[in-house]
């Protein structure tokens, strides 16, 4: 009876196998913060690198923790690929939306501080062409 297989012997094989991955997460995702925030204090520091590249290492490096997040914590590692992407797809939709508003937005703005009243129409210039042929 040694060898009897028990449910409470396999719970406490699944529990302990979860825990020690959500341990696994926790520890990506702090190196993965500790990182960023690392990176953003040698940036104010010493301005070592164009800011734009450094906001893609961090919207890279959240994509990444992103990832790690909803793997773990959403249980969508261990589920087949079309729930995945009936998952994804919507998502990947609403941040293009979030992006194209923005930029909608931020070309608006700019148009109505060209055109708002009391903003000086730029000159006129009269063109002549010295030499082209007069017309008689």
């Amino acid at each position: 009876m040694e060898h009897t297989h028990t449910a409470v012997a396999h719970e406490e094989h699944g529990h302990d196998s979860s825990t020690k991955s959500i341990w696994k997460t926790f520890w990506i995702l702090l190196v993965i913060t500790i990182f960023e925030v690392g990176l953003a204090f040698l940036y104010l520091e010493y301005d070592f690198m164009a800011r734009w590249a450094l906001n893609g290492i961090f919207v890279t490096l959240t994509l990444v923790k992103a990832f790690f997040i909803v793997a773990e914590f959403m249980h969508l590692r261990h589920e087949i690929r079309n729930l995945i992407m009936t998952i994804l797809m919507p998502l990947l939709l609403f941040v293009w939306f979030i992006i194209a508003f923005l930029a909608d937005g931020d070309s608006w703005k700019n148009m109505r501080k060209d055109l708002s009243p009391g903003t000086p129409a730029a000159p006129a210039k009269h063109i002549t062409n010295e030499h082209a042929p007069a017309h008689h």
